[in-house]
């Protein structure tokens, strides 16, 4: 999915070899990229033309998902707001909790959490 510009000489030459052996690889290369832009640029009002072509592919499956949810995934292409930070805090609350497997209560916890901040 990364930019043609992005890759090296070596990475150039093994993706055109993938794409030589398997056509409809770059078909869906470059459906794949047009939905990485569709989000980084939040284009929201592409997304119906994107579900619609890549009906019968191999991301199909992942489609369908977002289809399930549709109204969110509008909405986070719409948006302004991102969750990444948030998400980050739990990821980071998450590690300090495995790495204490399970054998210290609330108060050890809510300790470590703030001596981290």
């Amino acid at each position: 999915m990364a930019d043609p510009e992005r890759l090296d000489a070596a990475e150039q030459r093994f993706v055109h070899a993938l794409i030589a052996r398997s056509p409809e690889l770059d078909g869906l290369i470059s459906l794949a990229r047009e939905f990485r832009n569709m989000v980084r640029c939040k284009q929201a009002d592409r997304l119906d033309g994107w579900l619609a072509a890549v009906k019968g592919s191999a991301l199909a499956g992942f489609a369908g998902g977002l289809v399930r949810d549709l109204t969110a995934v509008r909405a986070a292409l719409s948006l302004p707001w991102s969750t990444g930070p948030v998400e980050g805090q739990i990821s980071r609350l998450k590690t300090i909790k495995r790495t204490m497997c399970g054998r210290a209560g609330f108060e050890l916890l809510r300790h470590r959490v703030l001596q981290a901040a």
